[in-house]
């Protein structure tokens, strides 16, 4: 595919948002960032750098993306701190929190951070701030968890990191902590070019279809998530089977693993023996950068759905969004902000309120095409990856200007 510039995202976006982008970046040519998480494949963050990387470095600011290493220790660790994030009970041992700093500091020795401005996604690199003192850029740090209610133990170990930054992100404004130091909004985004997302044939659609052995006899639900407790594969399975009650139709769970989820395998396994005897219900271990097989998943589904029990933003809500496919998702994490209920999509609670919905819409295809219609637009206003380039341009132009009240560009 030929690459996509700047200028291709006004037949999608609105051209204001790039006469904007282009405006900002002007006040920052030659600018150095550098960003820094914990794997370059699996899970939104990598996807979302994959893809920005490459339209910073277009407008003239040079980008460099790090990650870091570590061993089972660091990364059972690491898992831990992430579902203690997002409220799960989790044991947390001395011995973990040491695995942590250690690795941190390991990868500290190894990493180098001339840039002005260094960007830290997430809590498994966040301890990378010792150096901040060694550099002369500011520091950020981008929370991509639901941080609304943490266990408190995990929080305020990081805490003692996050505080030191110059500068925190956060996807949604209940995710927001007490800190000392300014907290911005930037909503994750998609990509519309990018093959999870772009236009696709009907051929290309049912290329997939049959290799991933899914038949178009009935309608099909799909969810597309990694195998994590906290998506609730389970629970997807329950409403299925509620749903199957009175509907004839089919699930698609399909998900991957992440090299910094170690939990990924005992998910998929306990998954795949509670679905053991239910030809309907097709389970979908998908490679990395399966990026077009998601994108045919999502267009040949009937509705999508994201159960999620937490939930830091929800991209593949927004993904489906954009195909105009009715949504039903859990009310959790910043899927709020994306699924309007009754509007742009359905929001639920349980496997009952789930089930009941997808009955619903299926027994009322007008509805369904409103909602995926409105869903669209939603997403073209607010969470293509133009918005997110521009608030981040603001973001290190603000960082220019401390305590400046208005700035003139």
């Amino acid at each position: 595919m030929a690459k996509i510039k700047l200028s291709d995202y006004a037949k999608v976006a609105r051209p204001q948002n790039i006469d904007e982008i282009m405006l900002l970046a002007e006040r920052l040519q030659g600018k150095t960032i550098k960003m820094v998480n914990s794997t370059n494949t699996g899970g939104g963050v990598a996807e979302m750098l994959h893809r920005i990387i490459p339209l910073y470095n277009d407008l003239g600011l040079k980008v460099k993306w790090d990650v870091i290493k570590g061993n089972n220790a660091f990364f059972n660790t690491t898992k831990a701190f992430h579902n203690a994030l997002h409220g799960k009970k989790e044991e947390i041992t001395q011995a973990m929190l040491d695995a942590y700093v250690e690795t941190n500091e390991d990868n500290s020795k190894e990493l180098t951070f001339e840039e002005d401005y260094i960007v830290i996604h997430d809590p498994q690199p966040a301890a990378l701030i010792n150096l901040k003192d060694k550099t002369k850029g500011k520091w950020i740090w981008r929370c991509h968890i639901d941080t609304s209610h943490p266990d408190p133990r995990v929080w305020d170990f990081l805490n003692k990191y996050v505080s030191r930054y110059d500068a925190s992100i956060f996807s949604a404004p209940s995710f927001a902590k007490e800190l000392p130091i300014p907290q911005y909004l930037i909503y994750p985004s998609i990509d519309p070019f990018a093959d999870k997302n772009r236009e696709l044939s009907q051929s290309e659609i049912n290329d997939v279809l049959r290799k991933y052995q899914i038949p178009t006899d009935k309608p099909i639900i799909t969810q597309v998530s990694r195998f994590d407790y906290l998506k609730d594969p389970l629970g997807i399975f329950e409403t299925y089977k509620l749903v199957r009650k009175h509907v004839n139709c089919r699930f698609v769970y399909a998900g991957g693993t992440a090299s910094d989820d170690p939990e990924g395998t005992q998910v998929l396994h306990e998954l795949q023996e509670r679905a053991a005897n239910e030809p309907d219900f097709h389970i979908l271990l998908l490679p990395n950068f399966a990026d077009v097989a998601v994108n045919a998943l999502q267009r040949a589904s009937t509705i999508v759905m994201q159960k999620s029990l937490r939930e830091g933003f929800g991209l593949t809500v927004t993904e489906a969004l954009w195909k105009a496919k009715p949504v039903v998702a859990s009310a959790v994490g910043g899927i709020p902000l994306q699924v309007i209920p009754n509007f742009t999509g359905v929001l639920v609670h349980s496997a009952e309120g789930a089930a009941y919905q997808i009955r619903y819409l299926l027994n009322n295809p007008a509805v369904m095409k409103k909602l995926g219609e409105y869903g669209r637009e939603h997403v073209r206003e607010k969470f293509l990856m133009t918005r997110t380039l521009r608030n981040y341009l603001l973001l290190f132009l603000s960082l220019q200007h401390p305590g400046e009240g208005l700035i003139k560009l």
